[in-house]
């Protein structure tokens, strides 16, 4: 799988995470918080600016400071924050409290009244969807409605307008009314797609049986999609195209936190593949990002830049499956 280029339409949350400080401090026993903008979503659009390409937002966030701060953040990084609109009443953004520390990991993340489930078909009805070049989303955005309708009639405009969908699982249990709901609405999505990535859990879930995750990844590419990347964490990763499997190691590194992983990796990874690299070596590229991101503060912040990463794969040969 290719892209013709590097700007991107990006569905899905933006935030706030607070990460107790200094780094290893416990939340309980922590005095003061760094904070920084967060969300899945938002964090892959920063990836990739960070990357060299260019990401366009599409959310809800609430009028109030917090909204205000995530809007800000958006700007700072380089995001488009045009098709970001604020809406008033009991919504809320996403607040997330998250350890800098591996042993014994705490993530306290408050969705109640979620503002980016704010958003309506009327949010992505009227965007120009010929002036990008693929439509990424993750999967918190079909957790509730208006949203997930909003989501879907975005893939059918965006499919209508000859853009790849790049869906990344991103399954959060406690954003759903139940599990079944969940695996259908998931399983809809991906069959929609031309690129799913997930990890071995994600595509068992969406499976219905832990065991058949990589059957589920393999049966969505039978199906049309282009892409599924199957990732096992510490065991790397299996890549499945219509014209064969590639599987690939993880690099090595010194984590300090085990989250923004995924976004990390989305963002190296669709940035590879915009940049015309082999799928093994576009893959490669986001599994450097994601060990990069794990080894720093924050999710946001902590995405490299296209020096950094360049620099960190020159530096670190390709690893081997393990």
């Amino acid at each position: 799988m290719r892209l013709t280029g590097s700007r991107f339409l990006v569905i899905g949350r933006a935030g706030m995470d607070f990460y107790p400080d200094p780094p290893g401090t416990r939340t309980e026993e922590a005095s003061a918080f760094f904070a920084c903008l967060g969300g899945s979503s938002a964090n892959i659009a920063v990836a990739i600016t960070k990357l060299g390409g260019s990401a366009d937002l599409v959310t809800c966030v609430a009028d109030d400071a917090i909204g205000r701060f995530a809007l800000n953040e958006l700007e700072r990084y380089g995001v488009g924050r045009a098709h970001v609109r604020s809406v008033g009443g009991e919504a809320r953004n996403s607040l997330a409290i998250v350890e800098s520390r591996v042993e014994d990991h705490q993530s306290v993340i408050y969705r109640n009244g979620a503002a980016d489930f704010e958003m309506t078909e009327a949010d992505v009805a009227g965007l120009d969807y010929s002036a990008y070049d693929a439509l990424i989303t993750t999967g918190t955005v079909f957790a509730a409605e208006p949203s997930r309708g909003a989501a879907f009639r975005a893939f059918e405009l965006a499919r209508a307008a000859g853009l790849p969908l790049i869906f990344d699982i991103d399954y959060r249990p406690y954003s759903w009314p139940s599990a079944q709901v969940a695996a259908d609405v998931y399983s809809r999505a991906g069959a929609m797609c031309d690129a799913i990535i997930g990890n071995d859990v994600e595509f068992g879930f969406m499976a219905g049986d832990y065991a058949q995750g990589l059957e589920k990844a393999r049966a969505l590419v039978a199906g049309g999609a282009q892409l599924a990347v199957y990732k096992m964490g510490e065991k790397g990763a299996i890549t499945i195209a219509p014209e064969g499997e590639v599987t690939t190691g993880i690099y090595p590194a010194t984590p300090l936190k085990p989250t923004g992983a995924g976004d990390s990796f989305m963002g190296g990874l669709t940035m590879g593949l915009a940049d015309g690299l082999s799928l093994r070596d576009a893959v490669l590229q986001g599994s450097a990002a994601a060990a990069m991101v794990v080894a720093r503060v924050g999710c946001a912040p902590a995405m490299p830049t296209r020096a950094e990463l360049s620099e960190f794969i020159a530096r670190h040969p390709a690893p081997v499956a393990a």
